[in-house]
């Protein structure tokens, strides 16, 4: 097997635009600074594993290694990252870190949570912190977790609004906590739509109740992406929100060779800004601010002020949100964004509950 260890590079690494996100539920995270930059040893080394999707993903990978380049340029130290190609990379890729004198490692996804739990539990010494999991409960571990069913609501409401087949969809790539709780504030947010406009549209895919639904087994783009996609589309959906990072893609070409007038929901970042070449057909996207939050655990360990406290992205903190309309700005309603913005209030001040049972605690 081949660990492909990397020190990571700056150059020409696009800049994502993703929501800003609040240290737990409170204060804003710490920008770089000379003095943190200053508190941070010369020999620290911030250290990250991607999950099978790879730092290339245009999604939630991506955004998590452009936060540790980011902060670590600012700190003045050489990152340490290693992609993972398959679920058996992930144990061996994390022990390869903890052999570089990783001071701190960070995994990114749910599906790394056995593996940096036995790695944490080993060298109790070293600082992890794991994207998209808050199952581990050492004193070494720092979950970063993001509430995504909040902003998922609002886009489930906004293609509700944009739908004119009166049929949406969602699809993910594996069901876990991280995928369905997208999946949960989608639909959620259609049924919302109807009843208060008293209209029917159809939310397809996903099951909240039954919690079952359509997933490609995957977070790869590929046939069984652009299946699935294609399923929702011969349904009759003409709002399709794929959950799961590059599955997207697949999704896209799907839409493309539909030929019809179907238009995306992204995930994770602004797809608008990550795919440009299929931007033209995103609606909005659901927004996590990985990159921030990445960023944020990187200075504080530095700064020798690490600390196991779960870091949440809310709607209320920023740490999640819907991206803008770009392309599609002059197809909504005229109505909808202050719709949405009462909605967002409304959510925030507890007068419109969204939950899950994928909610982070």
């Amino acid at each position: 097997m081949s660990i492909n260890l990397r020190r990571a590079s700056l150059a020409g690494f696009a800049t994502l635009g993703v929501a800003a996100l609040l240290a737990g539920c409170a204060s804003a995270p710490s920008t770089s600074s000379s003095s943190s930059a200053t508190a941070a040893a010369s020999d620290f080394i911030p250290c990250m594993v991607s999950d099978s999707g790879g730092f290339d993903d245009k999604s939630f990978n991506q955004a998590g290694y452009e936060g540790i380049l980011e902060a670590s340029a600012a700190l003045g130290v050489t990152p340490v990252t290693v992609q993972s190609n398959a679920d058996t990379d992930f144990t061996p890729n994390i022990d390869q870190l903890v052999s570089q004198n990783c001071n701190l490692i960070i995994s990114v996804g749910f599906l790394l949570a056995d593996a940096t739990k036995a790695a944490a539990t080993a060298n109790p010494s070293v600082n992890f912190s794991i994207i998209d999991d808050s199952s581990i409960s050492l004193p070494n571990v720092k979950p970063i977790v993001f509430d995504t069913a909040q902003a998922a609501f609002l886009a489930g409401y906004t293609a509700a609004s944009y739908s004119k087949s009166g049929i949406v969809g969602t699809f993910g790539g594996m069901q876990i906590p991280s995928v369905t709780i997208f999946m949960d504030g989608f639909v959620d947010g259609v049924n919302y739509y109807n009843q208060q406009k008293g209209t029917t549209v159809k939310p397809i895919g996903w099951d909240v109740a039954a919690q079952t639904g359509s997933f490609t087994g995957g977070f790869a783009a590929g046939v069984e992406a652009k299946t699935a996609a294609q399923g929702l589309i011969d349904q009759g959906a003409d709002v399709i929100m794929p959950v799961g990072g590059p599955i997207f893609l697949s999704a896209g070409e799907a839409i493309k060779d539909s030929g019809k007038d179907i238009a995306m929901i992204g995930v994770d970042s602004d797809n608008y800004l990550t795919a440009p070449d299929i931007k033209s057909l995103f609606l909005t996207s659901v927004m996590k601010g990985v990159k921030a939050g990445t960023e944020d655990v990187v200075n504080s360990a530095a700064a020798g002020k690490f600390d196991a406290t779960p870091f949440i992205g809310t709607l209320k903190n920023d740490g999640v949100g819907i991206a803008p309309f770009h392309d599609f700005e002059s197809k909504v309603a005229s109505t909808l964004q202050g719709e949405l913005d009462k909605i967002k209030a409304g959510i925030i001040d507890g007068s419109i509950t969204v939950t899950s049972p994928s909610t982070p605690k």
